[in-house]
């Protein structure tokens, strides 16, 4: 179980995140609150993934401070991995290792809880590895096949399952459904969904569409924190434009991105 939170909020202030002395990531003020489901929205390079990392403590900013639950985390996992369940993008070099989706929740108890099983501790482990895996819809004929076996959305639900199974209260997603075909991907969306309903789910995708029926707030980055707004307040064509660029297009009343996003307008 993770510590207890004592709000389930994110907040990054005056951050400013820089790779070789370039800028690639300024954010002024970000508070976001759960339990609520939160896109970040911004084209390829934005600083999508750097954000994530950032509020991670996975990459310590230039100058600023993040706070995950009320408690500074800045530029320390230690830390902010106490409260926040991280599912990065897919690799595919992963699904050559003769790994399963049971070994992969499994790995991540037996980690985080730094010592070797006992009989007792053995079945209390099995438990919590099935609770994980049944709580994102993966059934169990999957659970001792190679991830190479399985289907994209099947190894991305083995992934959430593994961030889920110390309970946090926040949840980063980064691109969930890139390596998922187009029928597992709303199936998916419904999954993480319900995963918003009781924590602060932070997901960065290039299919906003997908969620924007469940999603409570919008972040629209492009190297700095242009919006952030509901989805009706922030989708908007002068907005997109300002993070899109030339990538915008109307057509009739939808608004088009050209790496493949659609907005309705």
């Amino acid at each position: 179980m993770q510590e207890t939170c004592k709000a389930k909020e994110v907040e990054l202030v005056s951050v400013e995140v820089s790779f070789n002395s370039t800028k690639v990531l300024e954010v002024n003020h970000l508070r976001l609150q759960g339990p609520a489901l939160v896109q970040v929205l911004g084209p390829n390079g934005a600083g999508k993934t750097t954000l994530l990392k950032t509020i991670l403590g996975l990459i310590s900013p230039r100058r600023g401070h993040v706070f995950v639950c009320r408690d500074s985390t800045t530029g320390r996992p230690d830390r902010a991995g106490r409260f926040i369940g991280y599912v990065p993008q897919l690799i595919t070099t992963l699904n050559h290792f003769p790994v399963t989706p049971w070994e992969i929740v499994e790995y991540e108890i037996m980690a985080r809880s730094r010592s070797t099983p006992f009989p007792g501790r053995t079945e209390s482990i099995r438990g919590r590895v099935e609770a994980s895996l049944r709580a994102v819809g993966l059934q169990p004929d999957a659970w001792f096949k190679p991830l190479r076996s399985l289907s994209g959305g099947q190894r991305q639900r083995a992934f959430i399952a593994r961030a889920l199974v110390h309970d946090p209260p926040i949840l980063l997603m980064d691109e969930p459904f890139s390596a998922v075909d187009p029928g597992g991907r709303v199936e998916l969306a419904k999954l993480i969904a319900s995963l918003a309903r009781n924590r602060l789910v932070i997901v960065t995708s290039h299919d906003p569409m997908l969620l924007i029926d469940y999603t409570d707030l919008v972040v629209l980055v492009n190297r700095r924190v242009v919006a952030v707004g509901e989805p009706h307040d922030v989708l908007r064509e002068d907005i997109l434009v300002e993070v899109y660029g030339a990538a915008i297009l109307r057509v009739g009343d939808h608004i088009h991105i050209s790496d493949e996003h659609r907005i309705v307008g």
